[in-house]
């Protein structure tokens, strides 16, 4: 998406499943459409000073993984402080909170020193909606953090915490609340609920949860909203939960279905390590052909990989098993165009035509996607810690944190 945007326009807006986005806006994981890709006004800078971009300001934050959701002046920064699991509304150029709102929490896991929560709040219209570690699903207003409704899903339907707790983002398509609620043993693998009231609409899938996020696409008139569950990838007509196709994926055992799921010129690309390797699909009405399946192209252990005029971006490997690869590949051809070997395992999104990654260990890079090469334009040390929860980017300001502190970073113009 690189059209320049018109500066003759005071205002330009995307729709984004069913809602109206000022530019600039991220609203959910991985940005407007899910795919890590920011609205087309917005600009980065092609280098950064020595010293890194300036940093606006910064705070003291809670632990978790989630990532921020920023709509026009508001950020919601969702963490744990202590025994609550704590939703904030934050003005985004002080960082100063207007409202907050808590929840308690027992969660322990015993397969990471982060206790959650893992999934990044969603802003649709003016309302709120986050997911904890422990399925809490609550609804809240956008402009007072009142809690308009919440459900308690896994106690309600029986599903199992998992190895890290619940981790799969939830989506908004129309007027319902798309959830991963991994009940498989009572056929509440994924749920419906209503916006407006919390009331479950429908529930489909005999299977647990993922810790990968839905996103919703539109093929040949047919709408899909796909999910990656704990075995499997299905897709589901929103409207009634009938399952439109369903391919085995995942292995059973300590694995984890972690990307999100790509959808590409009306294919899907899906990826997990473990020996699951990647799996690119064309996507049919009531089916998914499978163009190729392999664990040697591409195989992202919990990174969702990105696209760029018809190209893969991706980080390849498995934490502490292998080094981590990015590369870029043709998925059309089932070629690896170029790879950078021992890169950084890390998140990414992309912007203005070039793309960020943030680290595990913290650094933040600076690159430009090519088909023939890596071409890096700057870096910097950001944190000197793990730094796991997704960055977002509205307006040229860059939102990251680890499970001590939130950072603001000026990586564009701001209007």
């Amino acid at each position: 998406m690189n059209p320049r945007f018109n500066s003759c326009f005071c205002c330009l807006f995307l729709t984004i499943a069913g809602q109206q986005l000022a530019a600039g806006d991220w609203p959910q994981i991985l940005g407007p459409n899910r795919d890590g890709l920011a609205a087309k006004d917005e600009r980065l800078a092609d280098s950064w000073p020595k010293d890194g971009p300036a940093v606006l300001w910064q705070r003291k934050v809670g632990g978790g993984f989630a990532g921020l959701a920023v709509v026009q002046e508001t950020a919601v920064l969702f963490h744990r402080v202590d025994d609550d699991e704590v939703v904030e509304s934050l003005d985004v150029t002080t960082g100063k909170p207007r409202w907050t709102s808590k929840s308690p929490t027992s969660f322990s896991s015993g397969f990471s020193d982060d206790q959650g929560p893992r999934c990044t709040p969603l802003i649709h219209g003016d309302r709120v909606v986050v997911l904890g570690v422990q399925g809490l699903l609550r609804c809240l207003e956008l402009k007072s953090g009142n809690k308009i409704w919440e459900r308690a899903t896994h106690a309600e339907f029986k599903a199992p915490e998992g190895y890290f707790g619940a981790g799969s983002s939830p989506i908004v398509v129309g007027d319902k609340v798309l959830v991963n609620v991994g009940a498989g043993k009572t056929g509440a693998g994924i749920v419906a609920f209503a916006l407006a009231t919390g009331k479950t609409l429908w529930k489909a899938v005999n299977d647990d949860a993922s810790y990968s996020s839905p996103v919703t696409t539109t093929v040949d008139g047919v709408q899909h909203v796909i999910f990656v569950t704990r075995s499997k990838t299905v897709s589901l007509d929103p409207e009634t939960g009938k399952v439109r196709f369903e391919f085995p994926f995942g292995k059973r055992g300590p694995t984890v279905n972690g990307a999100t799921p790509v959808v590409l010129n009306g294919h899907l690309l899906v990826s997990a390590h473990y020996g699951v390797g990647a799996v690119f699909a064309k996507i049919g009405a009531t089916s998914a052909d499978e163009v190729w399946n392999s664990d040697d192209i591409f195989s992202s252990q919990y990174m969702t990989p990105l696209t760029h005029y018809g190209l893969v971006y991706g980080i390849h490997g498995q934490e502490r098993v292998s080094e981590p690869d990015l590369r870029c590949f043709d998925a059309k051809t089932q070629k690896v165009l170029w790879s950078k070997p021992d890169f950084a395992f890390g998140t990414m999104l992309q912007a203005d035509g070039k793309f960020v990654t943030l680290t595990t260990d913290g650094e933040l890079i600076l690159w430009k996607p090519d088909a023939k090469r890596y071409q890096e334009l700057a870096r910097t040390q950001l944190f000197r810690s793990t730094t796991r929860a997704l960055p977002a980017l509205s307006n040229g300001r860059l939102f990251v944190r680890d499970s001590s502190t939130l950072k603001c970073v000026q990586l564009g113009s701001t209007k």
